[in-house]
């Protein structure tokens, strides 16, 4: 996989292009500005995430809005992550940490967006050079990925709002193609049982603490 996929290449019903037609011109090109993601994969993955509704409203339940925090945080580890292993690497893992690299901004924009002031601010980040070396980098991008589709599968039965629900499905979704994606670039298996299981939050939020990652 070299490329990320274009418009034509998925959306054969035309109902992508419907959507991000409706969409103002110059919002979607500040969204994927902010967003990180480049042309091929734009209207794919800027348009249609664009149109959806800012999320976090006043009548949002006070536990999906911490869950989509909670999802936040996750991203902008993840986000930070990639920006510091951008135009470290080539071939294949170099194209892999550009295009997730983008994805993950996206999320986080998505996600800021959706929240709007109830977002919560990113932490400061110190990955101690494992984005630097590319065995470090594989090697943390498979957990990272990992954990990522594990902590989304585990708050999807904890959300109330249906849209919410929606949205984080489509995230997680994602983040499972991302896990499949390291995998295979580390030469294990992509889908190693029938079945995900899920984590807590206190289960991720530990795992996360014991990186060292977040310093702030």
């Amino acid at each position: 996989m070299t490329d990320p996929w274009t418009l034509e290449e998925v959306d054969v019903d035309g109902a992508i292009q419907e959507a991000a037609e409706k969409v103002d011109g110059a919002t979607r090109a500040s969204f994927l500005k902010k967003a990180g993601i480049g042309a091929g994969a734009v209207m794919f993955g800027g348009g249609v995430a664009a149109a959806l509704p800012a999320l976090a409203s006043a009548g949002t339940a006070a536990s999906d809005v911490s869950i989509l925090n909670f999802a936040l945080t996750l991203e902008y580890l993840e986000a930070a992550f990639y920006a510091g292993a951008a135009g470290r690497f080539k071939g294949k893992v170099g194209t892999f940490a550009k295009i997730v690299g983008a994805h993950e901004k996206a999320h986080v924009a998505f996600l800021k967006k959706a929240l709007g002031s109830a977002a919560v601010k990113s932490p400061m980040f110190d990955f101690k050079g494992s984005n630097h070396s590319q065995a470090k980098f594989t090697a943390t991008a498979q957990v990272l990925e990992d954990t990522g589709v594990a902590a989304y599968l585990g708050q999807a039965g904890n959300i109330k709002a249906k849209a919410i629900l929606g949205a984080a499905g489509s995230v997680l979704a994602v983040e499972a193609r991302h896990a499949g994606w390291i995998r295979d670039i580390n030469g294990v298996t992509g889908a190693p049982s029938a079945f995900q299981g899920p984590k807590t939050k206190a289960q991720i939020l530990a795992a996360v603490k014991g990186t060292g990652f977040i310093t702030g």
